[in-house]
């Protein structure tokens, strides 16, 4: 059973920047084996890493939509990484930024050998979106696992976040591939367990 109380794996704390790059050649050697995060802008994706890694501030958090501009990359160990991607969707920047971002993120998906894993982060009250579907859709083309992580789910009661669990699984279901959703809450930290669970697996913790 999750305890909202606990930090979860500790190993995980180890969690350090390494480089955040704006260009594909300036990332770490593709060597080892990295977990990244993405979502749509203002979605909780920062603040799900920084609480899966019982730190306050290694993700840069922010209420403005698009804070994340760079392929931020934290050591677990010598071997071992997760990445924090833009964020795509809305955000208060031009188009011109808008595309290369999206290049730089479509990048790093594509050429990214060493990636394990991708966790798709998603507000649990906008789950789904077209951004979101053509991430999905990404994955499943590539047959990478993923984890759809339904942040911000202290904001619905009990019952209606276990129904939008359901409803979200089902929908994700249909589509195939290696999928597996769970519910996440950063100011509760509800889901730290089985999410480290699930990342332990990827980074072969």
């Amino acid at each position: 059973m999750n305890n909202p109380e606990s930090p979860g794996n500790p190993f995980y704390q180890r969690a350090c920047f390494v480089t955040a790059a704006a260009k594909p050649d300036r990332m770490p050697p593709d060597r080892g084996r990295e977990v990244a995060f993405a979502g749509r802008s203002n979605a909780g994706k920062s603040s799900a890493i920084n609480t899966l890694c019982h730190r306050k501030q290694l993700a840069r958090t922010s209420k403005t939509p698009g804070r994340t501009q760079q392929v931020v990359f934290f050591a677990l160990d010598e071997t071992r990484r997760l990445v924090d991607l833009p964020g795509y969707g809305y955000a208060k920047v031009s188009v011109a930024v808008k595309l290369q971002w999206q290049r730089l993120l479509m990048a790093y998906l594509e050429q990214r050998q060493s990636l394990t894993g991708l966790v798709v982060v998603m507000d649990i009250r906008h789950p789904l979106t077209a951004f979101d579907q053509q991430m999905l859709a990404w994955g499943q083309r590539m047959e990478l696992e993923m984890l759809l992580l339904l942040t911000k789910s202290d904001k619905l009661k009990r019952g209606a976040a276990h129904t939008e669990l359901d409803r979200v699984t089902k929908t994700v279901a249909t589509a195939g591939g290696q999928v597996q959703v769970e519910l996440f809450s950063a100011r509760t930290r509800l889901g730290i367990e089985p999410v480290h669970r699930l990342l332990d697996r990827w980074l072969g913790v």
